[in-house]
């Protein structure tokens, strides 16, 4: 797939990162471990130059392994030596956390590409082997009411957080509510069921046309056998579980979804102000657990965090008064404000420290292959 990536240029990437964007402006006398590497792992920053084609990554059989983890220690050290002196008012503080968080995207990036790439081996093997437990039991729908009003939306005060994240800035919500669970593995069936996948009025027009054209009748990673249908994890193929929110779904799914369901996507304004506040807990990633579970049922809104990434009704746009970062990082987000669709939340892959209630992340909407699901929302 062509955006998926080997896990060796990402981690040859995010050393990349470190080297080029945190070492090399403020390091006196630093010199680049391998003048070659900035061409093969820079990923899309024009203003650092060229760079191989995203879609040949997998094709860079050199630099091997063990000359990318060579890379690695020599760039760790360099950045020993710069922690060493490194204070919240050295030039290079702001792009070392940057650099941190960056790296923690990349995680997650990991595990999704390694995800496809088994899947696309015929013998689907596991990652992680082992079995997984889960709740199975069904959930009837159920709903949060909100007064709506003018909140406040994005980020503001101490802590880090990426430049598409502010200024925060009010809206104004109509009254609303927001379904108190993902929808689930089961509750999508009965949307196949009732033929789903075929009924035109249901999708938005390129969704439409996309699903027709890559044949689509099922969330990626389902697999139809004999005994019913099979969902392949991280863990290996399993019988699907019916209680397990819905992953891996495009937003044009979810939108079809929502239309047949009577029902609508959550703004990304929306979805906010109800995650504000809640503590960010749930199935963030657990190195033993690495697939989405079955809600225990609370009446209140669950799973807000973790599970999956909850697509929202919201283009990526900037907030009134955004302003990217300085320099060659104005790239790192503003130019892909056009095209992409929000998502928020967090998934069973997102490494816990690294949400929070403002964070936006956004792919194009045809975009499966993430831990992608869905939380309906209404009119209140």
């Amino acid at each position: 797939m062509p955006d998926a990536s080997p896990t060796k240029w990402h981690l040859a990437h995010t050393t990349w990162f470190f080297e080029t964007v945190v070492l090399a402006p403020v390091l006196d006398g630093y010199r680049p471990f391998d003048a070659q590497y900035a061409y093969l792992f820079n990923s899309y920053y024009e203003g650092l130059g060229p760079r191989h084609p995203r879609p040949l990554r997998g094709l860079l059989s050199r630099p091997s392994l063990d000359e990318v983890i060579a890379y690695r220690r020599h760039v760790d050290n360099a950045m020993r030596e710069l922690l060493a002196d490194l204070d919240e008012d050295h030039p290079s503080a702001a792009r070392t956390i940057l650099g941190l968080n960056h790296e923690q995207q990349h995680q997650e990036l990991i595990l999704t590409d390694i995800k496809h790439a088994f899947f696309s081996n015929p013998m689907l093997p596991a990652y992680l082997p082992g079995q997984l437990k889960g709740i199975v039991r069904a959930l009837s729908p159920a709903w949060a009411h909100f007064p709506g009003g003018v909140v406040r939306i994005g980020h503001e005060g101490p802590g880090f957080a990426f430049d598409n994240e502010s200024p925060r800035h009010d809206v104004l919500l109509r009254p609303f509510r927001l379904a108190l669970h993902p929808v689930t593995c089961g509750q999508y069936q009965d949307f196949m069921a009732d033929g789903g996948y075929c009924r035109p009025e249901l999708w938005l027009s390129d969704g439409w046309v996309l699903k027709e054209r890559e044949g689509w009748t099922a969330p990626l990673y389902w697999l139809q056998r004999d005994s019913g249908w099979h969902v392949f994890t991280l863990h290996g193929l399993r019988p699907l579980n019916p209680a397990e929110p819905i992953v891996h779904v495009s937003f044009y799914e979810a939108a079809a979804y929502a239309a047949w369901a009577g029902e609508r996507l959550p703004t990304e304004f929306e979805w906010e102000a109800v995650a504000q506040q809640q503590p960010v807990a749930g199935r963030l990633l657990d190195v033993n657990r690495l697939q989405p579970g079955a809600s225990v049922g609370e009446a209140a809104v669950e799973q807000i965090y973790g599970d999956v990434w909850e697509w929202t009704r919201s283009s990526y746009d900037p907030y009134p008064g955004y302003k990217p970062f300085d320099g060659e990082l104005a790239e790192y987000n503003g130019k892909f404000m056009i095209g992409q669709t929000v998502l928020r939340g967090g998934s069973c892959a997102t490494p816990r420290n690294h949400i929070r209630s403002s964070y936006r992340n956004f792919f194009p909407p045809s975009a499966r292959w993430q831990f992608s699901g869905i939380r309906l929302a209404g009119d209140a």
